[in-house]
């Protein structure tokens, strides 16, 4: 009896059982699911060993997408930030000097290599200073015969003044306007208004026969910075030849603070909406303080790291055949990559363009991208040797400068520093070759050769100095591109080593 009833339960568990097993295994509304939307128990990805339970991730897959997430979208701030940081750096450079709205610095001569900012050149008078509208708009009253950019705190162009601006350099009243301003715009001014309270303005000017003194004579006379309703007032010109200070941005993890100062002063409708989002993904919000844990703090060290590695990569081993400047070299690059100072295409964002602009240098206008016939200036950088190698300093290159240079005012070649992108530091303080310069060796045919390595050639020739110690890159400059310039019928020769 007891084995009947025990083979009678053992067969109504298996009918059971297979009841179910049927029951699971197709339920009435079972349809077939594609296979590309199931998510498997176990993947094998590149950080690591993801593991799921129906779809669910465990607690430790979780933790390690949230890490690279985080990790993922800190690279991305770097990359899109930049433009902000680099402005932060400069402001910081000013500020070494004086107040904001108080402090113009600037060269009476050439610029030389003792400070650090980046891709200037030796040829032009420069003036730098920080403008901040917090209180209201400023008046600035501007010199003719400069050129002059206005750009805002996240690095957007705002406004040219003197020969590319409206006064059409002839000098004018300029009325700097802040985003939230709601009184009265008083007329007789070229009025400006901004998306931002911050503010960094450049000027250039020309000297004849690298004589600085009456160019930053006529700067100071006429350069005026005051609030609207106020007497005219002169700022501070603050003199730094010679003088050792850094405006170079951080490539480590301070780099985040610098962008959350810009975040923290500035109007979220200055900004994207998806930057602000990816901001605030990683603690950077307006109105809260930025204060990483442990965790964030060892991913931001490490995103600031690949973040320099993705912007260096974009300039030195760009991938983009766009970016050659003539078919076939493997020196020269265009300098101003996109043909657009928003650098924008068709509606798209060109985003590795802008990054490659501005971590390289620094100062949007729209006359940079395309200057009219014989106005402006065009630049080319020479990142390579002829045979595609990085530039070395402990050898010597040549370049051969073709007679019939199309340059209505003159050019230029200066060199910098890899790592700072800054004047190359040498026993010159000026790492350059100019046209302008009496002392520049011309050839008999009208043509230039340009050599640049640690030693001296013998004779008479045009040397720039390098650091044996340090890689270098160059650009070369334009001023005045006339049409053969344009149509490419002209160039440089490659960079080529020589003994």
């Amino acid at each position: 009896m007891k084995i009947k009833q025990l083979l009678t339960l053992g067969l109504a568990g298996l009918m059971m059982a297979g009841l179910a097993t049927t029951a699971w295994a197709k339920m009435k509304y079972t349809t077939k699911i594609p296979a590309s939307v199931i998510t498997p128990d176990t993947m094998e990805t590149r950080i690591g060993t993801l593991n799921f339970v129906s779809g669910v991730p465990t607690e430790e897959t979780a933790q390690k997408v949230w890490d690279q997430l985080d990790f993922a979208r800190a690279v991305e701030v770097m990359i899109m930030t930049t433009p902000a940081a680099s402005l932060q750096g400069f402001r910081k450079g000013i500020q070494k000097w004086g107040p904001d709205n108080e402090t113009m610095i600037y060269w009476d001569g050439r610029l030389d290599s003792k400070g650090l900012l980046l891709t200037g050149n030796t040829t032009v008078v420069y003036t730098f200073m920080w403008i901040d509208l917090k209180d209201g708009p400023m008046v600035m009253e501007t010199p003719p015969n400069v050129l002059g950019i206005i750009d805002d705190a996240w690095f957007h162009y705002l406004c040219d003044f003197g020969d590319a601006g409206d006064d059409k350099g002839k000098g004018g009243k300029y009325l700097l306007v802040p985003p939230d301003y709601k009184g009265e715009i008083p007329t007789g001014y070229f009025v400006k208004k901004s998306k931002t309270f911050g503010h960094w303005l450049a000027m250039r000017g020309f000297m004849k026969n690298f004589e600085p003194d009456p160019v930053v004579k006529n700067m100071k006379e006429h350069f005026r910075l005051y609030p609207l309703g106020s007497a005219p007032k002169e700022v501070n010109w603050v003199n730094t030849a010679m003088q050792d200070f850094s405006t170079l941005h951080a490539q480590d993890a301070t780099f985040f603070d610098e962008v959350n100062t810009t975040v923290q002063e500035e109007l979220n409708s200055a900004q994207d909406a998806e930057m602000l989002g990816l901001l605030r993904a990683i603690g950077i919000e307006k109105g809260k303080s930025f204060q990483p844990d442990a965790r964030m703090k060892k991913i931001l060290a490490e995103a600031a790291q690949v973040g320099t590695a993705v912007q260096r990569s974009i300039i030195w081993r760009n991938r983009d055949e766009s970016v050659v400047m003539w078919p076939g070299s493997k020196s020269w690059e265009v300098g101003f990559a996109g043909g657009s100072y928003a650098f924008e295409h068709d509606g798209v964002s060109l985003i590795d363009d802008r990054v490659r602009f501005h971590f390289y240098a620094t100062g949007i206008t729209p006359a940079m991208v395309k200057p009219p016939i014989g106005a402006g200036s065009s630049y080319v950088i020479g990142l390579r040797d002829a045979k595609g190698n990085a530039l070395d300093g402990s050898k010597t290159y040549r370049i051969h400068i073709p007679p019939k240079i199309p340059a209505k005012r003159f050019w230029d070649i200066t060199v910098y520093d890899n790592q700072t992108r800054s004047l190359l530091q040498t026993d010159n303080p000026y790492p350059g070759v100019t046209s302008i310069d009496k002392a520049t060796v011309k050839n008999a045919d009208g043509s230039y050769d340009v050599y640049i390595g640690p030693k001296k050639p013998d004779g008479k020739v045009n040397w720039i100095q390098t650091d044996p110690s340090k890689g270098w890159n160059m650009l070369w400059r334009i001023y005045g591109p006339l049409q053969a310039w344009y149509d490419k019928k002209w160039r440089p020769s490659e960079i080529e080593m020589v003994k």
